[in-house]
């Protein structure tokens, strides 16, 4: 029986790749959006509503653009509170404080728009915080 030798020889092929072609982007420049953020506040919810619609009629009349009210989560303070100072000293009460929040996005809103919600007359009670973004 023969045996026969072979041997390996490595061959090296350089391949040359063509070059990618990337497509171009196309870039589109857009206005800076501005939003007008609108948190309300209070501890009643009827009147925070009441403040809330008034506050969106009176964008809606300008035909602004509105997100919202957006309701945001109650805020819950509890007060415990000993009934006597001596006697009864494990006689407690407790008490609590809510406050209901709303937020009101309008976007992109007109001089008009500002100028009519700064002279906006809403209830006692009800706190708002403006801001520019």
């Amino acid at each position: 029986m023969a045996v026969k030798a072979t041997t390996k020889t490595k061959t090296t092929a350089k391949t040359t790749r063509a070059p990618r072609k990337v497509a171009a982007k196309k870039v589109v420049v857009e206005e800076p959006i501005s939003k007008l953020r609108i948190r309300v506040r209070a501890y009643e919810y009827k009147i925070l509503d009441a403040s809330v619609r008034q506050i969106m009629d009176t964008a809606l009349r300008y035909d602004a653009q509105i997100i919202g009210p957006i309701p945001l989560p109650t805020e819950i303070k509890k007060y415990t509170v000993n009934r006597s100072a001596f006697i009864y000293k494990n006689a407690r009460e407790q008490f609590e404080m809510r406050v209901h929040k709303r937020l009101i996005d309008i976007v992109n809103p007109s001089g008009k728009v500002i100028e009519a919600l700064t002279n906006l007359s809403l209830p006692s009670g009800v706190n708002i915080e403006v801001k520019m973004h």
